[in-house]
């Protein structure tokens, strides 16, 4: 299928917000989401729109080139991306929550951030996550030497990993005094040492390019090392992170599922009056309102700056667990809704039935979710810092 829409360019969206121009280029992105999802491969036409509309780039303050775009904003964004496919909105939700944590470190001077955003603004290189298959008890070990550390280990779920410029990463360190340490890591992909698997051969979420990266010795120095952090809790560096990360990252799983839900509804349209499909319609769309009401609470105690916060973590985890659950009960429905013809592949509900199952994998799980709800509210240790 060809798109015969006239190419977005940023001068003739400047106006409009990132999640309108998503939605502008949507149609074209869709129309190889199939194709991709066949063949396993990276979605780079989405890319190629998500640059030409200055997408990439969202993230960055306004003074440094980007759109200056809040936590609720790229939620937003990858919500209507995930209307259109579910790949390009996770596989780009990775980039966009190290763009807007760089952008939450350069409004504190910290180091190295404003370079960066200056290149995600004038290149529009891609940042690569390790964070979800690391989180607080990363794989890789670092060893200090001289100027800095050697690195070593696996990294799993990289999305966009071969695509991307440099790599956001953790590596356990046993620190001599403090004990067993996370440090996160700046790491070129291009670094000596770095190779890129060939991997990714999953059940959903395909056109993600989520190989593996395989660290072997690879020197990093002092100055790319951005935090020295407890292992095996949430600290409050990461609390913040993870403040900015899943919400953008949640908003691509709801979009996934309500694009379920319209082809559902669409295709239901012959049996409109037979009552079982109404409720099933029903219940649908009930659990999609919940769910977002439960994102757009998340995002109100996240805030378009936030702090370290334990509560606003575990909103933020229960809003993801909410749309995980819901996003997949949502699109079992969905199938069943529509009947035989969702059961093929390159049908949109079929696609999204497989995606949806990814929401599950992130941390916490949201079985996990529940755990440190409840032994939050009784009082027992959960592995997020106070």
């Amino acid at each position: 299928m060809t798109s015969t829409l006239p190419p977005t360019t940023e001068s003739a969206t400047h106006h409009l917000t990132p999640a309108e121009r998503a939605a502008e280029i949507g149609p074209r992105i869709a129309a190889h989401a199939a194709r991709h999802d066949a063949e396993g491969s990276f979605v780079s036409e989405a890319y190629d729109e998500l640059r030409a509309a200055g997408l990439l780039r969202a993230a960055v303050p306004v003074e440094l080139g980007g759109d200056g775009a809040t936590v609720r904003e790229l939620a937003a964004l990858q919500r209507e991306l995930g209307h259109h496919c579910g790949a390009t909105a996770l596989a780009s939700a990775m980039h966009q929550h190290v763009v807007a944590f760089t952008a939450w470190r350069h409004r504190r001077g910290l180091p190295g951030a404003e370079a960066t955003l200056r290149r995600v603004a004038e290149e529009q290189i891609l940042l690569v996550s390790t964070g979800g298959g690391d989180y607080i008890q990363p794989q890789g070990e670092a060893v200090k030497v001289d100027g800095g550390y050697r690195v070593t280990g696996r990294k799993r779920f990289a999305s966009q990993s071969r695509h991307g410029t440099v790599i956001s990463t953790m590596a356990c360190f046993d620190d001599p005094e403090q004990g067993r340490r996370v440090l996160n890591l700046a790491v070129p992909v291009a670094a000596e040492g770095v190779t890129v698997g060939d991997n990714w051969n999953t059940m959903g979420m395909r056109g993600t390019a989520s190989d593996d990266i395989d660290l072997a010795d690879v020197f990093v120095p002092d100055d790319k090392v951005l935090a020295n952090r407890p292992w095996g809790v949430v600290d409050p560096p990461l609390q913040v992170i993870s403040s900015i990360a899943f919400p953008i990252i949640s908003g691509a799983y709801l979009g996934v599922a309500e694009a379920a839900y319209d082809a559902a509804v669409a295709a239901a349209a012959r049996r409109a009056d037979d009552v079982a499909v109404q409720r099933q319609v029903g219940v649908m769309r009930s659990r999609l309102q919940v769910a977002a009401w439960a994102l757009d609470g998340a995002l109100g105690l996240v805030g378009d700056d936030p702090t370290p916060s334990r509560a606003t973590v575990l909103a933020v985890m229960n809003a993801k667990a909410e749309i995980a659950r819901a996003g997949v009960e949502v699109c079992d429905l969905a199938m069943e809704v529509a009947g035989g013809p969702a059961f093929f592949r390159g049908s949109v509900i079929e696609r999204a039935y497989r995606d949806i199952r990814a929401a599950k994998f992130h941390p916490f799980t949201p079985e996990q979710t529940l755990v440190h709800l409840g032994a939050d509210a009784l009082g027992e240790p959960v592995p997020i810092a106070e």
